[in-house]
């Protein structure tokens, strides 16, 4: 199999270091899952808590710490005190809160919520229910839960009862609350930094003394110490993104209307999940495929791409509104809100289409789009999508807060050859499974990967940034660049998270191994196999009985080949690789942006979970036809 040559460093990503990353950095990855013991002893807790907040006090408080750097500040501190390095984690969040303490005590309460853990609830006989929201807490005082749920509604504290839910970051955006009190193990509190802090939300934890689920304790005096406590700020917030985050959540909420206009006036004013068949049927049948198109671009996703592009204007204007105090600063010029659209669209113009190709079943959680109206409309609907993604960057150059033609000249053509990569990556890939005798290198399969999902980072980056004015050749170089490992790192990731049943995308776990696409997992194993990897494949997709057996047999053939390491290592590497690339530039918001854009993009995740074949949530699907069975 042949592919366009112009992702060479996929080559230097497998078999070496073209690049020298220098004694300074570590292997983000390598992790510190061994290091997240609490003292057991009250006195130790209190005497490192007590030296966190004197050290947290000397920080710099005018950005948000980076993990890496949170995680130099705990070694530290932990080689002050003398203590073992096993408290790393331990030592990380306390000097965290501190950072982080007068600007949670200077949100008011009914802005604030308390994340508590299930863990603390009697297993037997509690009368609670879980909702989308997490346990549905009565206050039957038959556990501790009650005592803080009822004091902090009181207060006015929005809470929640959940593991380490994935809803907290997006009940941030929506704008209900502003600051996090959280009760938690190590392990879900260092997953939080990769999401929640590095965005710049005031965040206070209080960490559980073991991560085990059962019979689990924590001090409780440390939550009461700041839960009914309030103290205006006498300094500058610390900037972070979240203002941001809003803004471009909000141009596919109360602003969507204003930024892509409809052209049927019965939609008009519709929300994001009004297209159910009544609805169809009631705008008729020419502002169908509109209507549709406009639920999905509205409807699901972490829409990256266009925070992405909203960032990258920020960083590149100087406007500098993501700490401020009056979040409504944070809107966007309705021109930069078309072009960060418009990313939006050509992405999920391609998931449509995507979706028939490999026969996926679902999309954020819901049916895709063809399975619930037809290969052939959703076909028209992913179409009239790139329509509009055109259509909004040519408007961009009109009204308040315009871009100038000529800016909106080179973002459709950056975006456009973005376009035809992409589906020269998926082109390569719908070969390689139509040759039944092809083999597959990891070397391909990153070269597909730099293909199908790096080219639109960096459309989203560049677009940003040269709506403000003109891009130098060597930044345009220096974006492409992030843009790559970044990607590539980001569709590794999207393997490994096939592995979990990933809720945000397609719920179906091991969905890409049933496919036999060529992702790098496949491409590790069958290069283990020496040859005989494609025939491995195969039998394992045509052995009898249930999707949870072949899905077995498709982990046991790829950890015999150390796939999930060696993608792991990949990672790793993608991501040394785009912080040097990010270091390059000169110190600044654009530079912080591409660290902070790093490490929440490639945030670590836990390795890939034993399979239990008897509560797979499988879908049973001839996947290389792409029919149901």
């Amino acid at each position: 199999m042949s592919i366009a040559p112009d992702v060479a460093a996929a080559e230097t990503l497998v078999n070496g270091d073209a690049v020298d990353d220098g004694p300074r950095r570590r292997r983000r990855r390598k992790g510190t899952s061994q290091l997240k013991d609490v003292p057991e002893l009250s006195a130790e807790r209190e005497r490192v808590k007590a030296a966190a907040e004197d050290y947290a006090a000397g920080l710099d408080h005018s950005r948000p710490l980076p993990k890496a750097e949170l995680e130099r500040h705990g070694r530290i501190l932990l080689e002050q005190l003398g203590i073992e390095e096993r408290f790393l984690g331990f030592a990380m969040v306390l000097i965290g809160d501190f950072f982080w303490k007068r600007e949670f005590l200077a949100t008011p309460f009914e802005r604030r919520l308390l994340l508590l853990p299930h863990c603390l609830k009697h297993a037997e006989g509690c009368p609670a229910d879980y909702d989308e929201f997490g346990l549905d807490c009565e206050k039957c005082g038959a556990c501790s839960i009650a005592d803080y749920k009822v004091k902090a509604e009181q207060l006015g504290y929005r809470v929640l009862v959940a593991e380490g839910s994935p809803i907290v970051l997006k009940i941030i955006i929506s704008g209900y609350v502003d600051a996090i009190l959280g009760v938690a193990c190590l392990n879900v509190l260092e997953k939080a930094i990769d999401k929640v802090l590095v965005a710049g939300v005031p965040s206070y934890a209080v960490p559980l003394h073991s991560g085990d689920c059962r019979d689990t304790k924590f001090d409780e005096p440390w939550i009461w110490e700041v839960l009914d406590k309030y103290e205006p700020l006498d300094r500058p917030r610390t900037k972070g993104y979240v203002p941001l985050l809003r803004a471009t959540e909000q141009v596919f909420g109360g602003r969507f209307d204003d930024v892509a206009p409809p052209d049927h006036d019965e939609l008009v004013g519709k929300g994001a999940d009004e297209n159910d068949e009544a609805f169809l049927a009631a705008v008729g049948p020419e502002a169908e495929a509109e209507a549709i198109a406009r639920q999905f671009l509205r409807h699901g996703g972490k829409r990256f791409r266009p925070f992405v592009t909203a960032a990258a204007y920020e960083a590149a204007s100087g406007r500098d509104h993501a700490g401020g105090e009056d979040e409504s600063a944070a809107a966007l010029p309705l021109g930069v809100s078309r072009v960060a659209t418009a990313i939006e669209a050509f992405h999920k113009a391609s998931l449509v289409h995507d979706d028939i190709q490999d026969g996926d079943a679902y999309r954020y959680g819901r049916q895709a789009t063809y399975r619930k109206y037809g290969v052939d409309r959703a076909i028209n609907v992913g179409d009239r999508l790139i329509g509009l993604g055109y259509r909004l960057i040519t408007t961009a150059t009109t009204g308040d807060g315009a871009i100038d033609p000529t800016a909106a000249a080179d973002i459709v053509d950056r975006m456009a050859k973005a376009h035809m990569r992409l589906c020269d990556g998926q082109g390569a890939e719908m070969a390689w499974r139509a040759d039944r005798d092809a083999g597959l290198t990891p070397i391909e399969a990153l070269r597909i990967y730099a293909l199908k999902t790096s080219p639109g980072f960096d459309a989203a980056l560049y677009s940003g940034v040269r709506c403000v004015g003109p891009v130098a050749d060597e930044l345009s170089t220096r974006l492409a660049a992030f843009a790559r490992h970044v990607g590539v790192g980001f569709q590794i990731m999207n393997d490994l998270n096939d592995w979990r049943g990933d809720g945000d995308n397609k719920l179906l776990v091991g969905q890409d191994a049933l496919a036999l696409r060529p992702t790098l997992l496949l491409a590790f194993a069958m290069d283990a196999a020496e040859g005989d990897g494609r025939r491995r494949a195969e039998e394992i997709l045509s052995t009898e009985g249930s999707p949870g057996r072949r899905l077995t047999a498709f982990r046991e053939f790829f950890d015999a080949g150390g796939a999930f390491k060696k993608a792991e290592s990949l990672v790793d590497k993608s991501f040394d690789r785009a912080m040097a690339t990010a270091e390059e530039l000169d110190e600044g918001p654009l530079r912080e942006l591409l660290v902070y854009l790093a490490t929440t993009i490639l945030a670590d995740e836990p390795e890939p979970p034993t399979i239990d074949t008897a509560t797979l949530p499988i879908v049973s699907l001839d996947m290389r036809m792409g029919q149901p069975v």
